[in-house]
């Protein structure tokens, strides 16, 4: 039986590294384990936003990676309503599909899963 492995976003897109090194892993571990979970919480809600200006900050653009969520088989995404909601963010403004969940449910999943990895 494959291990549920649970990736949890918590932190902005920029000015750490978090955020790129947890998609980094999101699309290693797709390769090997399809009871991937990657869960967006808190700031990591800001990951998700459409037409980020990393440039801007001279950083990298990491978002069309995300896109790729689907050619690599990472269905289970997961979102927190309740994030979305106290930073005033529609799930039209996000930038991939993703399942909303309210903070009960996603305490629910995390529970299931085998492993966690937080960023």
């Amino acid at each position: 039986m494959e291990k549920k492995v649970g990736i949890v976003n918590r932190q902005a897109p920029h000015g750490r590294s978090d955020a790129r090194e947890a998609l980094d892993l999101t699309l290693a571990l797709s390769a090997y384990n399809e009871s991937l979970s990657v869960f967006f919480i808190g700031d990591g809600v800001y990951q998700l936003l459409k037409k980020h200006q990393a440039d801007v900050i001279l950083q990298k653009d990491f978002q069309p990676m995300l896109k790729m969520f689907d050619l690599y088989d990472v269905e289970q995404v997961y979102v927190c309503a309740t994030s979305l909601q106290q930073r005033n963010i529609s799930v039209e403004q996000l930038v991939i599909k993703t399942e909303l969940l309210s903070t009960e449910e996603i305490k629910q999943r995390l529970a299931e899963q085998d492993q966690l990895m937080s960023f």
